[in-house]
């Protein structure tokens, strides 16, 4: 039967209508029919996490005496049928205790995180600013970006800051969601020169009124932190973020087939790699008694700055409701296309990692029934 056990809810965390058709980041909770799962035994024993000296502490459910019978039959449906999951890990009280590959994955194997990548440039620009680098996310964009600058850019957009470019504000025809908008990711790739493409285009809204999801003001974001530290993105990140967290398997790449800047690049990571950020997030900034990004950054970029599609936004952080156990449980949510998620959960000190390969497709929600029917009962116990 496939994937017969997911079933579309019409619970849409209370998005107008109108903004549904539109929408391409997992909002929609699908039920996962956990009653209706019945295939081969019940009362597996997960194996702990292997213990690979990355940083990670591993245990089993088991060890901790959790209730596993939902989670083994999850895992006996997606051994036994097609599904576009790659992996699936959980992290409780510091260790990684759930950590399952499918589809030819396996821990060490990179993958595109796609939109995940915008939310980790926020990290970084948050880093940039600790480090002075970046003053203020109030800034013009114009005090980073003078070489692509111009008398008549500073006469319309002059008012455009940084924390426009974050929240998603800037006001300009950018639009992800609307094939109309001169904005529109996939057009801009066509491009040569991103940046410039970017901000020579039309002015639609007062910067910091409305906010459209726009991948190219996050570029220009990370391309503000390049100029400003004076090094390539990908060295920024090594330097300021990766190796502190000891994470040395990383890629930066794109599909697109033009020559992209550096600061356009998108990251490719493993797995477990992703749930340190998020570990870091869920830590407010610490990570073995480090403090790599500021404990302030951290609590603006996943606090509700705007609304996108009738859903909180941050700092290029979504703020998620999941309702289990009657209970309302908020993620500050890293997404990427495809089926790529960072959920944080600080109330259960608990950090959840999705990779998956359904990219524009329905199917990426299923993590969502997995989270919200497997993993949060289990921790909420």
């Amino acid at each position: 039967t496939g994937l017969s056990f997911l079933r579309a809810q019409a619970n849409l965390l209370r998005i107008p209508k109108s903004s549904r058709n539109n929408m391409k980041i997992p909002v929609v909770l699908i039920t996962f029919l956990v009653s209706g799962l019945s295939f081969g035994q019940q009362g597996c024993r997960l194996q702990a996490p292997n213990d690979l000296s990355d940083g990670w502490k591993v245990s089993s459910l088991t060890s901790l005496k959790m209730d596993t019978s939902r989670i083994c039959r999850l895992m006996g449906h997606l051994e036994n049928n097609p599904h576009k999951i790659h992996s699936l890990l959980l992290v409780k009280n510091d260790y990684l205790l759930v950590e399952e590959y499918f589809s030819g994955y396996s821990p060490e194997k990179l993958h595109d995180l796609r939109s995940v990548t915008k939310s980790i440039r926020s990290l970084l620009m948050g880093i940039a600013i600790d480090l002075g680098y970046v003053e203020s996310i109030d800034d013009p964009i114009s005090k980073y970006l003078g070489k692509y600058w111009s008398e008549q850019l500073q006469e319309e957009k002059g008012d455009i800051t940084i924390r426009h470019l974050l929240t998603m504000s800037t006001g300009l025809d950018c639009n992800d969601w609307d094939k109309k908008s001169k904005g529109q990711e996939d057009k801009v790739h066509k491009k040569k020169d991103w940046i410039q493409y970017t901000l020579d285009l039309p002015v639609r809204n007062d910067p910091g009124t409305i906010s459209h999801y726009c991948s190219m003001g996050t570029v220009l974001a990370a391309e503000i932190i390049s100029q400003a530290a004076g090094m390539s993105m990908d060295e920024f990140a090594r330097q300021y973020l990766f190796d502190p967290l000891g994470i040395t398997n990383v890629r930066w790449g794109h599909t697109s087939g033009n020559g992209v800047l550096n600061s356009g690049k998108r990251l490719y990571l493993a797995p477990r790699d992703m749930a340190k950020i998020g570990q870091l997030v869920l830590n407010q900034g610490l990570w073995n008694g480090m403090q790599i990004v500021s404990a302030d950054w951290l609590l603006a970029a996943t606090s509700p700055q705007t609304k996108i599609a009738g859903i909180d936004y941050g700092f290029l952080w979504w703020s998620i409701p999941f309702q289990a156990n009657e209970k309302v449980m908020l993620a500050q949510t890293a997404t990427g296309n495809g089926g790529q998620y960072i959920f944080v959960f600080p109330e259960l000190n608990a950090v959840a990692v999705f990779t998956g390969g359904a990219y524009n497709s329905e199917e990426d929600k299923a993590p969502f029934a997995v989270v919200r029917d497997i993993f949060l009962p289990l921790m909420m116990k």
